[in-house]
């Protein structure tokens, strides 16, 4: 036995003695562990970014606390293993190493990251990337052949009012928008075709980089599609619910107004039947 398992063993384990309130803790863990990441990319195979990760169990009444280090401990033997890369695969063997580690009956990890994705100016052709902000979350019981999964992204989005569009003499009032998904979905699908089902339900795609042409021909591409939050939750919504393999969903858009003193937003959440 080595010096730190001697000194380990020896010292008390408060977590594991009873707790004082008799009451059972739904999540436990720890928050914001940050390490490198590579996800899928459909455009060049894979990406590398950073993820902030959250991990928890759930705690018995009967224990005063759970392991924090263990839960690192997990995410550094997933990342070893993995090679950082995160697929439904080697987030099934995190959920269940924590299972093991924490002898815990429920376990869930989230991966929240920047995705990003280059789009090229539709004039001057110029390109820059843009950044989509990700989550995914998994979740696993003990028993459970495999995890639960539950994706979310936030794309940007131009809108531009339909009311001030009608009523003005000269010009409507636009804004940034961000479109907010949650998807559950029946088998694994490309981040790249969800961020392209908000973009297309906006009235403009954001863009990094725009020379004068570019911007002339968005601005006006954005006037003369002008549309309500209401038109762009509809627009996601609609798409979302006839997705082969979408089962629920959640989407918000959320309006930055720019001559108003508060936000605009407007939200559907839906089951969706099975397709034939």
């Amino acid at each position: 036995m080595s010096t730190i398992s001697r000194t380990c063993s020896s010292l008390q384990d408060v977590q594991s003695s009873p707790s004082s309130v008799a009451l059972d803790i739904d999540r436990v863990g720890v928050k914001h562990v940050k390490l490198p990441l590579v996800v899928k990319d459909r455009d060049k195979g894979r990406q590398h970014t950073v993820a902030s990760v959250d991990m928890g169990v759930d705690l018995p009444a009967a224990f005063k606390g759970t392991h924090m280090s263990r839960f690192v401990e997990a995410l550094e033997n997933w990342r070893e293993a993995s090679a950082e890369e995160l697929d439904y695969a080697s987030m099934k063997r995190l959920l269940s190493d924590v299972l093991e580690r924490l002898n815990a009956r429920r376990a869930y990890a989230r991966f929240s990251f920047p995705y990003f994705r280059t789009r090229k100016a539709p004039v001057s052709e110029r390109c820059a990337p843009v950044q989509y902000q990700c989550r995914l979350t998994g979740e696993l019981e003990q028993g459970q052949e495999g995890p639960r999964f539950l994706l979310e992204l936030e794309v940007p989005v131009t809108t531009v009012c339909p009311c001030s569009k009608a009523i003005s003499r000269a010009g409507a009032h636009g804004q940034r928008a961000a479109v907010r998904m949650a998807l559950r979905m029946s088998r694994f699908e490309w981040l790249e075709g969800f961020i392209d089902i908000a973009e297309e339900s906006g009235s403009a795609p954001i863009y990094t980089l725009l020379k004068r042409p570019d911007e002339k021909f968005v601005t006006e591409q954005a006037y003369d599609n002008a549309l309500f939050v209401e038109d762009v939750v509809r627009n996601v919504a609609t798409r979302l619910e006839s997705h082969t393999h979408v089962t629920w969903f959640s989407v918000e858009v959320e309006s930055e107004e720019s001559i108003h003193g508060h936000n605009a937003f407007a939200s559907i959440e839906r089951t969706v039947t099975p397709h034939a």
